[in-house]
């Protein structure tokens, strides 16, 4: 690929123009129960530690599970679509999806819903980097930027809004509801799919790369559960390390083996494009510092404002309220200025906004948390579709699968980093700021407040010990707005790394000489 002379692609079929629109608007209804299934169990597990007799560490793997999988197989989700028909595998991925969902609300064990979890997990990889993938089919590079900003906000918008439609089901249902409402929205999505996108492959049908998928699998699930395990049991620990190291050792393998000729897995040429690689890197960034705020503030509106589950998902309302403003703002003007001013001054928003939210004390009411939740709302909604496309506009059809695959999975390292190391800033400082405050409980009492926020809140009430409650709050918010700075942190290096960006990122390639052009793609609908 020559990113500074690209060579101009097909116009698409003008009688598609419709339809092309009403199948993204099936895909993000799609992408919308997977960010839903990241988050919405969160509110979910003290009804399941009961109901299904699940040990801390069962509970742990109910959302560990489903991350592991999407981990391993977002890689080679790509490469599938690629080979077999992006339109298959969708299909294939959405009713995998649809019966994995039915089946983790029916499960009777711990075991059986950790079991599901993976293959709903599996079914979420290969629906990711297929849907993205299709954009670059279906829409010119013109269209492009609007399609991404509606792609990624559904993928944004379903992560807040988990514990809200979750706190509300568990209101008024069963545990088992939290799953079935995947299924109306996954048969909308195969409608759209079978009906709407056309199904499309690279001419040249890259083969199967059994050793790279082996040691990217393996590589991608040691290091993922390292990171996991670092967020539990901290970074020295042996569980943590080990397979971190193992992990990372096995990837480097694999990315000798894709230096050699016919290795398809991973198209490293992808990284001589500044438009990709850089595109890659601020998504990434984006994502941990969306994650600061996600994982920080449900822990500080239950443990400091006293919110439930229902509460601490309508808190979040802002958040999603300034990814859509965000997302809706920049579009305009990115013909006009490019795609670095727009992605800097959103990460300029985010930072600002979590500098000013690491500021906020027990005492501060709602309307001040809103407002700084709304900025950085805006600051992701500008930059997150805005980086994705900068890296979506150097795929050529022939390579939207690969490409696609590659960057999701970047970007979902990107997030657990983010968790392991926010949930570590945040554990070890409230622990160390509340740990002086246990010197006269029963040694049961002060291990249960050193554990968490909310476990220290739930002894403080039961002593009805004023200071002890008081004493966990001003813990719990110094190890918030600690987090907040490391967040603010990354944010900068966003605002920096953005200058690296190309002014004006290139349009895709055209796909090589024999392949399907995006005019012929959209008029082959099956």
């Amino acid at each position: 690929m020559n990113a500074d002379n690209p060579r101009p692609q097909p116009p698409a079929a003008p009688q598609a123009d419709a339809r092309k629109w009403w199948a993204l608007a099936g895909l993000a209804l799609s992408l919308l129960v997977v960010g839903l299934d990241l988050t919405v169990l969160n509110v979910a597990l003290p009804t399941l530690a009961t109901s299904l007799h699940a040990s801390t560490s069962q509970l742990q793997w109910f959302a560990n599970s489903y991350n592991l999988a999407m981990a391993i197989a977002l890689l080679p989700g790509g490469l599938l679509g690629d080979r077999f028909g992006r339109k298959r595998m969708l299909l294939i991925s959405l009713t995998a999806f649809g019966v994995a969902s039915g089946f983790c609300a029916f499960a009777s064990n711990a075991g059986e819903l950790i079991a599901w979890r993976v293959v709903l997990g599996l079914g979420a990889a290969l629906l990711i980097p297929l849907s993205m993938s299709v954009l670059a089919v279906l829409f010119t590079p013109e269209e492009r930027p609007r399609a991404m900003g509606i792609w990624a906000t559904a993928n944004m918008v379903g992560i807040p809004l988990g514990p809200i439609l979750g706190g509300w089901l568990l209101d008024h249902f069963w545990w088992g509801s939290v799953f079935l409402i995947n299924l109306p929205i996954v048969v909308l999505g195969l409608l759209a799919v079978l009906w709407l996108v056309p199904e499309s492959r690279a001419e040249r049908k890259p083969r199967i790369d059994v050793p790279g998928l082996l040691a990217s699998a393996v590589g991608l699930a040691a290091v993922t559960y390292g990171l996991i395990k670092a967020g539990d049991a901290g970074w020295g620990s042996v569980q943590a390390v080990a397979p971190m190291i193992g992990g990372l050792i096995v990837l480097a393998g694999f990315v000798q083996l894709q230096r050699r000729p016919q290795q398809t897995l991973i198209d490293l040429d992808l990284f001589r494009a500044r438009g990709f690689t850089w595109g890659t890197i601020l998504s990434t960034i984006v994502s941990f510092a969306l994650f600061g705020l996600m994982f920080t503030l449900p822990q500080f509106y239950q443990a400091v404002e006293g919110a439930d589950a229902l509460g601490t998902g309508l808190r979040l309302l802002p958040l999603i309220g300034g990814m859509i403003v965000g997302v809706r703002a920049g579009q305009p003007f990115l013909p006009k200025v490019g795609a670095a001013p727009l992605i800097g001054t959103g990460f300029t928003l985010l930072t600002a906004s979590l500098l000013i939210g690491s500021t906020t004390g027990v005492d501060d009411g709602y309307g001040f948390v809103a407002f700084w939740l709304t900025m950085g709302g805006v600051g992701v909604g500008l930059a997150m579709p805005i980086t994705m496309n900068a890296a979506l506009n150097e795929l050529s059809p022939e390579r939207a699968g690969v490409g696609s695959g590659l960057l999701m999975t970047i970007r979902q390292i990107g997030g657990t980093v983010a968790i392991a190391v926010l949930g570590t800033v945040l554990n070890s400082t409230y622990r160390h700021k509340v740990t002086p405050a246990t010197a006269h409980l029963p040694a049961q009492a002060a291990d249960a407040v050193t554990r968490s926020a909310s476990s220290g809140v739930a002894v403080a009430q039961k002593l009805h010990s004023a200071p002890l409650l008081e004493s966990v709050r001003s813990a719990l918010v110094h190890a918030t707005s600690l987090t907040m700075w490391v967040s603010a942190g990354f944010a900068v290096v966003g605002v920096l790394a953005a200058t690296r960006l190309p002014h004006r990122t290139s349009v895709p390639t055209a796909p090589a000489e024999g392949s399907e052009s995006t005019g012929d793609l959209l008029n082959a609908v099956d």
